[in-house]
């Protein structure tokens, strides 16, 4: 079955993150100026939109996901006309901006929780606040054991109002109460807002998080994340998605997709299939692998067979009604070429195979900053080089556990694990600071800018930076990239990731075999497909055009083939 056309199903994305993008004014953080400043580097990559992170005003407690003001800029970032001047070059150069949207919760600064928080009559239930308990010893404790997503209770005491109000995140990002009429019609006012200044789209924070079980009841306490079969999915989610399209979505030619913590793929048929609210729907199940026994701060081996059995679910459950995402890092992932690559002896080959699964694959492509170069995780040496709120208090609570005696102990993890690793400066150059600021950078450089960087590898033809390009430009020219069938040919190899995509069209059929070898040794086998003919279309080594029909595959080794009957 061949999907309906979409401007977005065609479109290759690559998020900015502003703060660590580039620093047009040298005080250390990254804006939009400078973001203006290196947009051509963009273009030339020939990605299609550009999805950026928050720059609403902030007070920044969780880097502008706590937004205070939905319609103005954080001062730091710019102001509204330096946003303005973005959108305009942005959309000169043939490409479109996407905006985070963060209606799950706010800051604690903005003026509704401010009034919240004062029992004022419009105000007072726009979040949710709760009573607490008492214990068996009469001691006051939250209204339910819920966690927030950083660790510790989901539940903050506030003096002034004298209740509990609920975050699921930091506490300085109450959660609204998306029960409350004047709460939907207030946030579908912001995103017709911006909208109508011109966006072309959305990407929507932990949007599966608006709906709570009435009655908030406990959670599993054994559960990943203690509650959250209370809060994720919840009973009107569907419907304050399907309002969020009726009223305002649907009156515009824009790209939406959702961030959804523990999607299934029944569920995103629901959500982003032919007749649901959204476009597409970000899953975390390939993002899992490499947790041991299921614990995010740990980190465990992972196997190519489950990463192939997470794909094929995805690929073939919304082959017929969805659309995927595909995507390796973002700003609250670790650097992928660290995860699933070898950073030591095949960096720039495991880098250019990264990219070549996520640009072959049925579904929409997210390339983060700096993927496009292969940039590594930095060293975290002590607890005061951390940034990131969930690492900071994940780190605490290792801290406190028996036998461990200092950040020593959990260095390793931790400095796998933050998110700080997808924060590092953009490495745009060898100067000072990797060409990020001429000032003193908010977080700190990875020390290997030198090596990796966007300076040399736009001038070398070789680099993981043009390999990405040649990509992305390959993708664009052959609809079977984009709209072909999936099919695994070695759903059980240890080692190889092949699979072939085909699309019938009123010329014949168009297929093409990807073979990814995912190891540093060397791989020699016979592939289980039919061919007269075949032409390679891409490789991230250099070879004489090889029949891919007995292969011998280099470490980290990636094939594009093109096969004809």
């Amino acid at each position: 079955m061949t999907a309906e056309r979409a401007w977005w199903k065609e479109a290759v994305v690559y998020q900015i993150y502003p703060r660590s993008f580039n620093d047009s004014d040298g005080d250390g953080v990254g804006d939009l100026q400078g973001i203006i400043d290196r947009l051509d580097y963009v273009a030339d990559l020939g990605v299609d939109v550009i999805w950026l992170n928050p720059v609403y005003d902030s007070p920044q407690k969780d880097n502008g996901y706590d937004i205070s003001d939905y319609q103005a800029i954080y001062d730091e970032f710019g102001t509204m006309a330096d946003w303005e001047a973005l959108l305009e070059a942005v959309h000169d150069r043939d490409m479109r901006l996407v905006m985070d949207l963060v209606v799950n919760h706010t800051s604690d600064q903005h003026e509704w929780f401010r009034k919240s928080r004062q029992r004022d009559p419009e105000y007072e239930d726009y979040y949710i606040w709760r009573e607490g308990r008492t214990d068996e010893d009469g001691e006051p404790t939250p209204p339910n054991n819920w966690e927030s997503f950083f660790g510790g209770s989901a539940w903050e005491y506030d003096e002034e109002r004298g209740e509990y109000f609920l975050h699921l995140y930091d506490t300085s990002q109450p959660d609204l109460d998306w029960r409350n009429d004047a709460v939907r019609q207030d946030v579908f006012d912001t995103i017709e807002w911006w909208l109508e200044k011109g966006i072309d789209g959305f990407r929507m924070d932990v949007i599966n998080l608006l709906s709570k079980v009435e009655g908030l009841p406990d959670g599993d306490p054994d559960s990943e994340w203690v509650g959250s079969e209370q809060f994720i999915d919840g009973p009107e989610m569907l419907s304050y998605l399907d309002a969020m399209d009726d009223e305002v979505l649907s009156n515009y030619d824009v790209m939406t997709v959702g961030e959804m913590p523990q999607l299934t793929v029944e569920s995103a048929r629901e959500y982003a299939g032919a007749d649901g609210p959204l476009d597409m729907a970000f899953h975390f199940q390939h993002t899992k692998l490499d947790y041991a026994d299921g614990e995010r701060w740990s980190v465990g081996d992972w196997s190519l067979p489950e990463l192939k059995r997470i794909v094929d679910r995805w690929q073939d459950g919304l082959a017929a009604d969805g659309w995927n995402t595909l995507y390796w890092e973002n700003h609250d992932q670790p650097r992928s070429v660290s995860r699933y690559g070898d950073t030591e002896n095949y960096r720039r080959e495991s880098a250019k195979l990264l990219g070549t699964f996520i640009l072959t694959l049925r579904g929409t492509p997210y390339i983060y900053q700096g993927q496009e170069l292969g940039m590594t995780n930095a060293d975290w040496d002590t607890m005061d080089d951390l940034r990131d709120v969930d690492a900071i208090n994940h780190a605490r609570e290792l801290l406190d556990r028996e036998g461990v005696e200092g950040y020593e102990d959990v260095k390793d993890v931790v400095g796998y694990r933050t998110r700080d690793n997808a924060r590092t400066p953009m490495q745009w150059d060898d100067s000072q600071n990797a060409g990020f600021t001429d000032g003193d950078p908010w977080i700190q450089v990875n020390s290997n800018y030198r090596e990796i960087n966007a300076a040399d590898q736009q001038a070398d033809a070789d680099s993981v930076y043009n390999y990405y390009r040649r990509l992305i430009q390959l993708r664009s020219d052959r609809d079977v990239l984009v709209y072909g069938d999936y099919t695994d040919l070695l759903p059980e190899h240890e080692t190889v990731f092949a699979f072939t995509r085909s699309l019938s069209t009123d010329s014949g059929t168009e297929k093409v075999l990807v073979v990814l070898h995912f190891d540093d040794a060397t791989e020699t086998f016979d592939l289980p497909v039919e061919y007269a003919d075949a032409t390679l279309l891409a490789c991230n080594y250099d070879h004489d055009d090889p029949d891919p029909e007995t292969v011998t595959l280099a470490p980290y080794e990636a094939r594009v083939y093109e096969l004809f009957d």
